[in-house]
């Protein structure tokens, strides 16, 4: 029996294993390249993995988007088993992924059209990405069609808000986002960079002196919004499980939590953030349904 709706999105969004167990998503890895050797994350590579080449020799680990050869393999794959198809890709704004899928899809519909697909760009990443796979699982174990599916994914993009704190300013200044000044000032008073997803880009929206008042400052900008109305939450740590734990419980204790989980933050983002990093990715649900929690 085929499914109504088939699920696709990207190893960026790093869903945890009792989401992926929920419903069978499949996961397009990202290619990390190192010595000169390339690795499908999250395939050949595991987070850890992952993160102790970055540590060891950061100029050699780079990222690049799966090719327009393999979505095309597995949307062909994928419907054979499937009525419909909804394909999730990291922000267009941040790597080719969701450019090679939508190439794919237009390849696609001209040799086999019966199955249709279509393509959300998160405009996110890490854990916001994830939120919105989330609420398209949910909506496809509840039997909804492709173009529900579809609609409910666009809602939550629209609703999530993005914000983490960085371990060291060294990595963000590699991408351009600081000014070569501000980031020899904030690595010699060994200041924290505060991010946020805005746009489907990531922008640096201030400092903090160290990671817990960061992420202080985080939560309690998230209180301002969330209030007591129930919230959706996913969080992201890069390498660092105890500082995950803890906040999942400070977040679980201070929030009308319908959906809390956590999982790694992508090694292929570190590349632009370094370990250690805390991220929270949120969105209030008006309706207050009741959904799973982990």
């Amino acid at each position: 029996m085929k499914k109504k709706v088939a699920l696709i999105t990207d190893s960026v969004a790093s869903l945890p294993a009792e989401i992926k167990q929920r419903y069978d998503v499949t996961i397009m890895p990202l290619n990390i390249s190192f010595n000169g050797k390339l690795y499908r994350d999250g395939v050949d590579l595991s987070p850890a993995e992952a993160y102790r080449m970055l540590q060891e020799k950061p100029e050699q680990f780079f990222a690049s988007p799966a090719s327009i050869g393999e979505y095309l393999n597995i949307f062909k794959k994928t419907a054979e088993t499937a009525e419909g198809i909804l394909c999730i890709t990291l922000s267009s704004r941040l790597s080719g992924m969701n450019n090679a899928a939508r190439l794919a899809i237009s390849q696609y519909l001209e040799d086999s059209p019966q199955v249709p697909v279509e393509l959300l760009d998160s405009r996110n990443a890490a854990a916001g990405e994830g939120l919105i796979v989330s609420a398209a699982i949910e909506a496809s174990i509840s039997g909804k069609n492709l173009s529900e599916v579809s609609r409910i994914a666009q809602e939550v993009k629209d609703k999530v808000q993005v914000a983490a704190v960085l371990e060291t300013i060294r990595y963000v200044y590699r991408t351009g986002r600081i000014p070569k000044m501000t980031a020899r000032f904030g690595s010699f008073l060994n200041i924290r960079p505060l991010i946020t997803i805005a746009e489907g880009r990531v922008k640096v929206t201030g400092l903090a002196r160290d990671r817990e008042s960061g992420m202080a400052g985080i939560i309690k900008q998230m209180k301002s919004k969330v209030q007591s109305r129930p919230v959706h939450i996913g969080i992201a740590h890069a390498d660092d499980l105890e500082a995950g734990e803890r906040l999942k419980e400070h977040l679980r204790s201070e929030f009308n939590c319908v959906e809390l989980w956590m999982t790694d933050f992508s090694p292929v983002m570190a590349y632009a953030t370094g370990t250690g990093v805390l991220l929270v990715a949120y969105y209030t649900d008006n309706q207050g349904d009741e959904l799973w929690q982990k």
